[in-house]
């Protein structure tokens, strides 16, 4: 069965698309910590990360580092913290999230509300910066 990532990759399920290639798809956290929270996933499901043949390991880091600086660029934020946690999806994921500080990469912490007209405009921001 499908995890709800290839589903999203699939077009089965919406996102807000921010960037994809040939081997991975980048889109907004609908649950965000932070305004402009990515989750960066291969298209080929692979439930664990560090499963990923480490060629395709390299080139997903290289991919999610063009995500998290169009992200620098487009959000008002000191950094772009980046978090692997994999318990919730079994579909490898890396989490980008723009931070004014430390604390806010908490994933215990009350998420960010937004609406639809704001989460495509974040996506159309980020995007817009992808090189």
């Amino acid at each position: 069965m499908a995890t709800i990532f290839s589903k999203i990759i699939n077009g089965d399920i919406p996102s807000y698309k921010v960037a994809e290639s040939d081997k991975f798809y980048a889109f907004l956290d609908i649950n965000p910590l932070a305004e402009g929270h990515t989750l960066v996933v291969p298209k080929v499901e692979t439930d664990y990360l560090f499963d990923l043949d480490p060629a395709m390991l390299g080139e997903m880091m290289q991919f999610a580092q063009k995500v998290a600086k169009a992200q620098k660029k487009a959000i008002d934020c000191v950094r772009v913290g980046v978090a692997v946690l994999g318990f919730d999806v079994p579909h490898a994921h890396i989490h980008l999230v723009p931070l004014q500080s430390e604390a806010q990469m908490n994933f215990k912490n009350e998420r960010v509300k937004l609406s639809d007209e704001q989460f495509k405009t974040i996506a159309q921001k980020i995007a817009a910066e992808v090189k």
